[in-house]
């Protein structure tokens, strides 16, 4: 076990002593939070730049507009999704340039735009556009708090200015401000999210952790470089969009790096499974689940001859075989995966795996010899893309 939340099977065969070795050691650093500050933010200590009194005034509106791109909003979605089950408020999220229609509401709703640098351009553009149509909304922005695009927008609206900390990049800021206030307005817990100073201390999780990184470096070491979730819970499906980006954005340089992708099952046994058990030998795989407590059951009237063997099963049963299955011929094929089991669906679990992700992530990056927390390729497209523009 992972955590009493998560059940965590590793993969499998021998992993580098001497990089376990290494790994250990950062994590027992006592100024790891020092040197890597951005941890802060995983621990129930982070001092959050907005009030509970906000949070109050801000809960009466029913519906949330959140404008951001990337780590600015995948967070958000993420926890949206995962923890639908016990949340009512409505939230849009526009989370890219696509045409769609607004409808004019005369309901006043509130705006959260979210922008670490506040000058990102399809942030801005969609703001602009929601503006048109629905002119009464409250605004707020989350932003660093330097002279930016959205700093001067936010002055001029007099609209209220949230501190995206500097030392938070976007990718790692969902159990900051920028994914804590929204989900406080879900309805949930803030401090619930925030373990991170037991987990570090856990040694069962520690070594889990480094053994699973270890493997992964050794696996990019064979050219495995692409990482592919097999998803079996469609509610977590931008979670892994959010693990995409954090692990592509954060380790993808010098030629190096992981790509990837998401697959969702058992839909993508009748489309790319056939690659994944017998095309190229390039993939690592890695099993997510979750254990349904209750389930709805088939209709045995109409189960007979063949598939008589699904009298009295749920969905539950018929999903889990099927992922069962796959992990059986993986096995015998020696493909190699990690498999993930959720156990409970609330903020501790998804804010554990936040964490595991964050931490492998970084300490990956130190196993690569890249820097986990640049991006300094995405730029030249933004410059351009201004240069087109103008």
């Amino acid at each position: 076990m992972l955590t009493k939340n998560i059940k965590f099977t590793n993969f499998r065969g021998n992993t580098n002593s001497s990089n376990k070795k290494k790994l250990a050691k950062i994590l027992k650093n006592k100024n790891l939070v020092i040197e890597i500050p951005l941890l802060k933010s995983l621990s129930k200590d982070y001092q959050l730049s907005y009030s509970k009194k906000l949070v109050s005034s801000l809960k009466k509106f029913k519906k949330i507009n959140l404008i951001g791109m990337g780590g600015s909003i995948l967070g958000t979605q993420a926890i949206y999704d995962f923890l639908k089950d016990k949340i009512t408020k409505k939230i849009n999220f526009f989370d890219n340039l696509q045409s769609r229609e607004f409808n004019t509401n005369k309901e006043k709703n509130i705006n959260i735009i979210v922008s670490k640098s506040g000058n990102t351009l399809e942030t801005i553009t969609n703001h602009n556009l929601i503006s048109l149509k629905e002119k009464k909304n409250k605004n707020l922005f989350i932003t660093e708090t330097k002279d930016s695009f959205l700093t001067q927008l936010a002055n001029k609206l007099k609209a209220e200015i949230i501190e995206h900390k500097n030392f938070i990049g976007g990718r790692y800021s969902v159990l900051s401000e920028v994914g804590m206030l929204p989900a406080e307005l879900m309805g949930l817990k803030e401090k619930r999210f925030k373990n991170f100073n037991n987990l570090i201390k856990n040694k069962n999780f520690s070594k889990l952790l480094i053994n699973n990184i270890v493997a992964i470096n050794q696996l990019i070491l064979k050219k495995k470089n692409n990482s592919i979730i097999l998803n079996y819970d469609e509610s977590s499906d931008n979670f892994f969009k959010w693990y995409q980006q954090l692990v592509a954005e954060s380790l993808g340089k010098k030629g190096k790096g992981l790509l990837p992708t998401i697959s969702t099952m058992p839909k993508d046994n009748h489309s790319v499974m056939q690659l994944y058990l017998d095309g190229p030998k390039n993939n690592f795989f890695t099993f997510f689940s979750i254990k349904e407590k209750s389930s709805i059951k088939l209709n045995n009237k109409n189960l007979f001859k063949k598939f008589e063997h699904l009298k009295n099963k749920s969905l539950y049963q018929i999903l889990n075989a099927q992922k069962t299955a796959t992990e059986n011929v993986f096995n015998k094929k020696k493909i190699p995966f990690r498999s993930f089991q959720i156990f409970n669906k609330n903020e501790e679990t998804i804010g554990e795996l936040f964490t595991f992700f964050i931490l492998e992530t970084i300490l990956l990056g130190k196993l690569l010899n890249v820097n986990p927390f640049d991006q300094p390729s995405v730029e030249l497209i933004k410059t351009e893309t201004f240069k087109i523009l103008r």
